[in-house]
């Protein structure tokens, strides 16, 4: 019997749950009853060991992220924990592939190992409508997303107006036909389509639903997309993606077909990493401060343990445009 199993007979989060059966008193009476007689009624005893812990002070935190494998990520959990081991912290790394109900399960297991805080990716479904019962799991710093409407502390970039820039960038360079690749399952992406329509929109360019493509951010998926545009009877004279794996799977694609660049087709992406170094023409990119990101949002969180009344806040760091040969000099 766990405490998931009491909240969904019950119909509450497992934080409520959990807020309940540790007598805190910012839970309504009738949900308390609701939750003490279902408790009665499953003969459920909390865990020993789980009572003893939450006696006495955590030093684990908790990151859970939408993607291990993307290099993005990669950074800001080395970040995460530089900060936490010189903080006497260790952190569990938990990966959620953009699935609200992996999501929810590590959150719960957050929950279960006492953990002092958590930062957390969070998925497009719960970036959209975090719920305040979030809030109150305990310490927390959100990165990558940005939360509406919910005191938080945050740590992101401005997707919307990088992209913005990256588009224009390219547009300024006589490029007529440009297409973007974005991430279908985060805000994060959807910003980043926001920023791209709106430097097509200011050129007086009309946006063409077949350039635009909506995928999960997977290497494959850029790849079998960025074939797609390429077969195109009038494929895209440039190609721009979201994220770093985005970038790897179209940059093959375009290297499948033996396509010169940026002669033929021009290229730019979010995210620098060794690989847009090491070809020729070199990558065009939206440097993302990585480390930055999870040593500024590991900083804050420990913040937040040490004083949780402590007022919330967002943190806006600076992109970086890196200009280079993959989107040439060519002009109308």
């Amino acid at each position: 019997m766990r405490i998931k199993d009491i909240a969904e007979a019950a119909g509450v989060s497992t934080a409520t749950v959990s807020r309940v059966l540790s007598g805190k008193q910012n839970v309504r009476p009738e949900v308390k009853v609701k939750v003490l007689e279902i408790v009665k009624r499953m003969n459920y005893s909390p865990n020993r060991a789980a009572r003893s812990l939450r006696s006495r002070k955590s030093s684990t935190i908790g990151l859970i992220v939408a993607d291990i494998q993307n290099p993005f990520f990669a950074s800001v959990t080395r970040a995460v924990e530089d900060v936490a081991q010189a903080n006497d912290y260790s952190v569990i790394l938990c990966n959620t592939d953009e699935n609200p109900d992996k999501e929810r399960m590590y959150l719960e297991l957050m929950q279960d190992e006492n953990a002092a805080g958590i930062i957390l990716s969070p998925t497009g479904k719960l970036a959209t409508h975090f719920p305040q019962e979030l809030v109150d799991l305990g310490p927390m710093v959100v990165i990558d997303r940005k939360i509406a409407d919910v005191s938080v502390d945050c740590v992101v970039i401005d997707n919307f107006n990088s992209a913005r820039i990256l588009t224009q960038h390219m547009l300024e360079h006589g490029y007529q036909r440009i297409a973007g690749l974005f991430g279908a399952n985060s805000v994060t992406g959807k910003e980043r389509l926001a920023g791209f329509k709106a430097a097509l929109q200011g050129a007086g360019i009309a946006i063409d639903d077949t350039y635009v493509i909506e995928i999960p951010a997977r290497e494959f998926e850029g790849h079998t997309a960025a074939t797609r545009l390429l077969d195109l009877e009038n494929p895209p004279d440039a190609i721009l993606t979201s994220s770093g794996l985005l970038a790897a799977g179209a940059f093959k694609a375009i290297r499948d077909r033996e396509l010169p660049v940026p002669n033929t087709i021009a290229f730019a992406t979010f995210d620098e990493s060794p690989w847009t170094t090491m070809i020729r023409p070199a990558i065009t990119v939206i440097e993302q401060p990585t480390y930055a990101i999870g040593q500024t949002a590991a900083e804050m969180l420990l913040k937040r343990i040490a004083d949780p009344a402590r007022p919330t806040r967002q943190v806006v760091l600076s992109h970086k445009l890196i200009i280079r040969q993959s989107c040439g000099c060519r002009k109308t």
